[in-house]
């Protein structure tokens, strides 16, 4: 390995050398989406943070002896609730909505996990984990439900380092009166007619489904078994879900960890306010493809620090469309997805995209063609992705180009004759036909509006 990675441990607070359990075998899980509507951009950022990461992995240490794991929540109260508004079958709702992130994701340039795994196909992983746990006095039986016992476990609460009554306050835990403590958590639960429902365990008679957490724990220690490498997704399932995930594998287990490195991405913001439904500006990736190239939605995206807030702004899209298409204009020779050392440099320490985006700019600048092109190929970016959109909705302008550059010229006279009033009249005039001028030191260009 030429460079050492560091990356920041949400568990420990800090940057540290990462270095996986065994080499050959470097193993990554990140909570992917509940499937019961389009995927918003916000759940685009820990899918292009981890792409991307997964990208880093897969160069140091070699394709072969990388395994990603994203999982599929395909059974949840949002789903039951969604489905029945819609009047299909649950099957329905999430086959759909599966098709539609995937072709989302894909449009965003990012690689497939090398395992996608399913809720609904891991249920008996999940029961085993609860038999266990309920066995070790960890979780308990009460009214038809199985609970988790945070009690049990000495040092809950670890990962997100909250005070007790904060996090009674954030736990978003029914309040029921059979629970032995506010804090404890479902494990399993009677399902109502309707609903997904399975055999249940730990001598329950009443069939039922499982709880959030449990899902996580089951589905990562099928795949990467009791212990991995990193664990991932938004800053905001640190507490509960992170947590309890901890909690139900370690005590499973009885492992020091769950996950050697517990990485977070920062919130999403669009135009500078929190994205909510009642605020009007939810933004789904779906909406965000039908007017912009996914890889620019994806450099946009990069542009901010993972660990960071992002501003999604119409303005940062445009300036990443201007500055893919500048690094396209450049980048020539093989694209053998290689990363140039200074882009490499940024992203080994704790995955600094902005850092790889300007030394991109100063590959740009040296006229570092083959390095660039090699660059952009590593981190998905696809040239055709551009120029397929580009010829797709790029619409001709309403005067031919010479007319264009003649009233150009036009306007450039009435200014320089200080005719203000007809140099404004000329632009509001192309302005009408969806022409756009831009001023600057070197001259006037025009582009069409977007």
């Amino acid at each position: 390995m030429s460079m050492e990675l560091k990356l920041y441990d949400t568990l420990t607070r800090e940057k540290r050398p990462f270095q996986p359990l065994d080499p050959a075998n470097v193993r990554m899980y990140v909570c992917g989406p509940t499937i019961y509507d389009f995927a918003h951009i916000g759940n685009a950022r820990p899918i292009i943070v981890f792409d991307v990461l997964f990208r880093l992995l897969r160069h140091l240490y070699g394709v072969e002896h990388v395994k990603y794991v994203r999982n599929i929540t395909d059974v949840d109260d949002k789903i039951n609730a969604r489905a029945a508004e819609r009047g299909i079958s649950i099957r329905q709702l999430t086959e759909q909505t599966y098709e539609d992130f995937k072709q989302d994701v894909a449009a965003l340039g990012c690689l497939a996990p090398s395992v996608e795994p399913r809720a609904t196909e891991h249920i008996e992983e999940m029961k085993l984990l609860i038999e266990r746990l309920t066995a070790e006095d960890h979780a308990y039986v009460a009214e038809e439900h199985v609970l988790f016992s945070v009690t049990s476990m000495p040092d809950y609460g670890w990962l997100s380092k909250r005070p007790l009554e904060d996090m009674i306050a954030g736990a978003r835990v029914e309040v029921a009166p059979y629970k032995r403590d506010p804090m404890d958590f479902v494990l399993w639960k009677p399902s109502k007619a309707g609903e997904p429902a399975w055999p249940s365990p730990a001598g329950i008679a009443t069939p039922g489904r499982p709880g959030w957490h449990i899902e996580c724990s089951a589905m990562s220690w099928k795949h990467l078994g009791e212990t991995f490498d990193i664990h991932g997704g938004g800053i905001d399932l640190v507490f509960p879900h992170h947590e309890n995930e901890i909690a139900q594998s370690r005590c499973a287990f009885h492992t020091p960890t769950m996950a050697q490195i517990w990485m977070h991405n920062g919130f999403l913001q669009v135009e500078g306010e929190k994205m909510a439904k009642s605020a009007g500006n939810f933004v789904t990736l779906r909406e965000v493809l039908a007017d912009w190239p996914g890889d620019v939605a994806r450099l946009a995206m990069m542009s901010s620090h993972y660990r960071q807030p992002i501003n999604w702004t119409v303005k940062g899209l445009d300036e990443a469309m201007k500055a893919l298409e500048s690094f396209f204009d450049t980048a020539s020779g093989s694209a053998d997805p290689r990363p140039a050392l200074g882009v490499l440099d940024a992203l080994t320490d704790d995955l600094n995209t902005p850092k790889a985006i300007a030394e991109m700019h100063s590959l740009k600048n040296a006229n570092g063609r083959k390095a660039l092109a090699g660059t952009l190929a590593f981190l998905g970016f696809r040239a055709g992705d551009l120029a397929a959109w580009e010829a797709q909705h790029r619409a001709e302008p309403a005067l031919p180009t010479p007319e264009i550059e003649s009233r150009i010229a036009a306007r450039n006279a009435a200014r320089q004759a200080k005719n203000f009033a007809e140099s404004d009249r000329i632009r509001d005039e192309l302005a009408a036909m969806g022409i756009v001028l831009k001023d600057s030191k070197e001259g006037t260009t025009w582009e069409l509006a977007r």
